[in-house]
């Protein structure tokens, strides 16, 4: 997959890994994350990394399978600080990690449905950026929309 240098509109090659034992305890002592990952050990945790860049982590997404409801749910997502808001280095982090659970979503026939619970300072951010719908407490992605995130963040062309 590819990602964009904000300043120079470059790409650069990034891909997606399981975080290792290993990882949790750099992360832990990483100043560019605030949260504290090791309480998501026991879901499945995923990193986006530079390739070209001493594997540089730069963001990372807790998931949990919900197989009787046909659901991803995305229990936690946090960029490195240096890519977030206006000033972010390199673009389409989040949304490369968001459509990463998707594409997980629809291979496990769920039509691609990734549901999330934001921070109420994020929901406007993720239903228009991501296309997400409002459920209740939830929010929530399938369908077209998840594969055009796909399509968008993952596929490269």
């Amino acid at each position: 997959m590819k990602l964009i240098y904000k300043s120079s509109g470059k790409q650069v090659e990034a891909t997606i890994q399981i975080v290792s034992s290993e990882d949790f305890d750099k992360i832990a002592i990483d100043e560019g994350f605030s949260f504290n990952w090791h309480t998501e050990r026991n879901y499945e945790v995923f990193k986006a990394v530079l390739i070209s860049k001493d594997d540089q982590i730069l963001g990372i997404v807790s998931l949990i399978d919900i197989p009787n409801e046909y659901r991803i749910h995305l229990n936690l997502l946090e960029v490195r600080k240096e890519h977030q808001g206006k000033e972010k280095q390199i673009e389409g982090i989040a949304g490369t990690l968001i459509a990463f659970a998707a594409e997980n979503a629809f291979k496990k026939g769920y039509y691609g449905f990734v549901s999330l619970m934001p921070k109420t300072q994020l929901i406007d951010l993720y239903q228009e950026k991501y296309g997400f719908r409002q459920y209740g407490r939830y929010l929530a992605i399938e369908g077209i929309y998840a594969q055009k995130l796909i399509d968008k963040f993952l596929d490269d062309e």
